[in-house]
C-alpha cells in the first residue's frame, strides 16, 4: 500500500509539473509574440488571438463532424464556405455578448453561459436560413457532433486562457498600470481599499499631487509621490500609464477641469474614486474596480477590441492599397527622378499617437537644397521651392502615398487626423498655440487621409481658423469613431482630392 500511496504521489507530481512546463511554455509564447514595446502583454493582440482560436476551433471541428459523417475523402467547396460563415457569426456573436475581453477572459466559469448561447443561436438561425432557401442543410446527427464538440473545444481553451492570465497578471505584465492624482488620507484610503481587495489587474506606479507641503508626503500608502500633475503627462508616456484615479472631490469642479485639461491628450482612461465622496448618486452612475466607486471622467477612444477591428482594417486594406498604387507610385518616382536631383523619398518627423515623434515617408516635391524638415515655413500657392512634378503630387496628394508604407508597419492608421510637422504654424504661431485642445487629436494613430481632408480642411493653414476647424473635425471623428466612418473616408477621399483645394 505504501508502494501504491508513493507511485499515486510520483505521478501527481509528475502531473503537476508537466502542467507547469506547458503553462510556462504557454506564457513565454504570449510574452514574445504579444509584447508591446514596454514588455506589457498588447491586450488587442490576445483578443484578437482569442477570437481567432475560437474561428479556428469552429472550422476544425466543422470539417471533422462532416468527415466523420461522410465517405468524401475532402468537404466540398459549398460546405467549407457555409462552416466558415458559421464560424465568423458565432465570433461575432461572443463579441455582441461581451465575451472578448481581458475581464471576461479572466472568468472562464461564467464564459460557458455565453459560448454555448452564442454557438446554439448561431446554428439556429444558420440551419433555418439555409433551410428557408432551399440550400442543402446538415444532417441533425452532424450538427449535434459539430455544436457539442466545438463548444466543448472552446470552454477548454478558456479555462487554459484563464490560468495563462492570471500567471502574466501575477508577474505584472497583464495589469493596469495606474496612478493616482491627489494626496492626503483620500489617497491613502483608496489605496488602502483597492489593496485590501486584492485586485491584482491593477498596478498602482505612484502618486501624482501639486501639493508641496505636509499634506502631501514623500509617499502615499506605501507608493512614492511621483512629481505634480503637470509632470504626469510625460510620465504617463514614458511608463505607459492605462488608468489614472482622481481623489480631488467631484464637487471641486475648478480643479477638476484643470487636471482634465492636463490629460487632455493622453490616450488613457480618468475615474474619479467615489469613496470618500458624501455625494450619493444612483448606483448606475458609478463603475467599479473591487469594491471602490468610480465616476467616469473620460475613457480612451477606443476600446481594446475597437484598436483590433482598426489595426486589422489598416493592414489589410493599407497592403491591398499599397499593391494597387504601386504602379503609381512607380510612375511618380521616376517623375520625380528625372524632373530634379535629388533622393525620391522625403522623411519628415511628425507627431504620432501620443505626441510620439515618428518618420513620415513623402515622396519629394521640393529642390532638395530648400526642403524644410520641420515644416516652420508654409508652403504656399506658386511656392518656388516646389519642383514642377512637386506641383502636380502635392495638388493630388500623390506624395503621400509613401505613407502606406507607414500604415503598414504600425506608426499610421489609413484614417485618422493629419500627422503635422514640429513646427507647423498658422499665421506664423505654432498650432498648439493656436488650439488648446490640439494635442488631443494625437490621443489616436495619425491617418493618411481623414475627416477634417474629406471636408475640405486640408493644405495651407494661413489662417487661426483653418487650423481650429481641422482640429474641431478631427476631434469629431475622434469621439465618433465607427468602421463604417472609416469606410465612408476612404471612400470620399478621392473625390475629395479632385477639387485639389488649398493644396499647393
Amino acid at each position: 500500500m505504501a508502494f501504491i500511496s508513493h507511485e499515486r504521489t510520483y505521478a501527481s507530481g509528475a502531473s503537476r509539473h508537466a502542467s507547469a512546463h506547458v503553462l510556462g511554455a504557454a506564457r513565454r509564447g504570449i510574452d514574445a509574440v504579444f509584447s508591446d514595446k514596454r514588455g506589457n502583454v498588447s491586450r488587442p493582440k490576445l483578443l484578437f488571438a482569442t477570437s481567432t482560436f475560437d474561428a479556428i476551433i469552429l472550422i476544425v471541428t466543422g470539417l471533422a463532424a462532416f468527415r466523420l459523417a461522410s465517405a468524401a475523402e475532402t468537404a466540398p467547396a459549398t460546405v467549407a464556405a457555409w462552416i466558415a460563415i458559421v464560424a465568423l457569426a458565432t465570433t461575432l456573436e461572443l463579441r455582441r455578448n461581451w465575451s472578448y475581453s481581458i475581464h471576461a477572459l479572466r472568468q472562464p466559469a461564467r464564459q460557458v453561459g455565453k459560448i454555448v448561447r452564442s454557438a446554439v443561436t448561431v446554428f439556429c438561425l444558420a440551419i433555418g436560413a439555409t433551410t428557408l432557401m432551399g440550400l442543402p442543410t446538415v444532417s441533425p446527427a452532424i450538427g449535434t457532433v459539430w455544436l457539442v464538440s466545438a463548444i466543448a473545444a472552446m470552454v477548454a481553451a478558456r479555462f487554459g486562457l484563464a490560468r495563462v492570465l492570471e500567471s502574466l497578471t501575477d508577474t505584472g505584465r497583464l495589469v493596469r498600470r495606474t496612478v493616482i492624482v491627489g494626496g492626503g488620507p483620500d489617497a491613502e484610503h483608496l489605496i488602502a481599499t483597492l489593496e485590501a481587495g486584492h485586485h491584482k489587474e491593477l498596478a498602482i506606479l505612484g502618486v501624482f499631487d501639486d501639493r508641496g507641503d505636509e499634506r502631501s508626503a514623500a509617499s502615499v500608502a506605501g507608493h512614492p509621490k511621483r512629481g505634480t500633475i503637470d509632470e504626469l503627462p510625460e510620465f504617463s508616456r514614458r511608463a505607459g500609464v492605462d488608468l489614472v484615479i482622481v481623489t480631488v472631490p467631484a464637487a471641486a469642479e475648478k480643479r477638476l477641469m484643470q487636471i482634465l485639461k492636463t490629460l487632455l491628450a493622453l490616450p488613457i482612461d480618468i475615474r474619479i474614486s467615489a469613496l470618500s465622496s458624501k455625494l450619493r448618486l444612483s448606483a448606475t452612475a458609478y463603475t467599479y474596480i473591487g469594491r471602490v466607486p468610480m465616476l467616469a471622467l473620460m475613457d480612451r477612444p477606443l476600446t481594446d477590441w475597437e484598436r483590433v477591428v482598426k489595426n486589422i482594417e489598416d493592414r489589410l486594406l493599407g497592403t491591398l492599397l499599397f499593391l494597387l498604387a504601386a504602379p503609381v507610385m512607380a510612375l511618380v518616382a521616376l517623375a520625380i527622378r528625372l524632373d530634379s536631383k535629388g533622393p525620391v523619398l522625403f522623411r519628415q518627423r511628425r507627431y504620432g499617437f501620443d505626441n510620439e515623434l515618428i518618420e513620415v515617408l513623402k515622396f519629394r516635391s521640393m529642390h532638395v537644397d530648400t526642403l524644410d524638415a520641420t515644416a516652420s515655413r508654409l508652403v504656399t500657392k506658386d511656392d518656388p521651392r516646389v519642383t514642377r512634378v512637386g506641383r502636380f503630387i502635392r495638388r493630388t496628394s500623390l506624395d503621400e502615398l509613401p505613407q502606406l508604407l507607414n500604415v503598414i508597419k504600425g506608426e499610421m492608421s489609413l484614417v485618422g487626423p493629419r500627422p503635422h510637422a514640429t513646427e507647423a504654424k498658422a499665421c506664423a504661431d505654432l498650432y498648439q498655440t493656436v488650439v488648446g485642445e490640439y494635442f488631443a487629436r494625437h490621443r489616436v494613430k495619425p491617418g493618411v487621409t481623414g475627416w477634417a481632408q474629406v471636408n475640405g480642411w486640408r493644405g495651407e493653414t494661413d489662417t487661426h481658423e483653418k487650423i481650429q476647424r481641422r482640429v474641431e473635425a478631427d476631434l469629431y471623428y475622434i469621439d465618433n469613431w465607427s468602421l463604417l466612418l472609416d469606410l465612408y473616408i476612404i471612400a470620399a477621399t478621392p473625390f475629395a482630392l479632385l477639387s485639389g483645394k488649398n493644396a499647393y
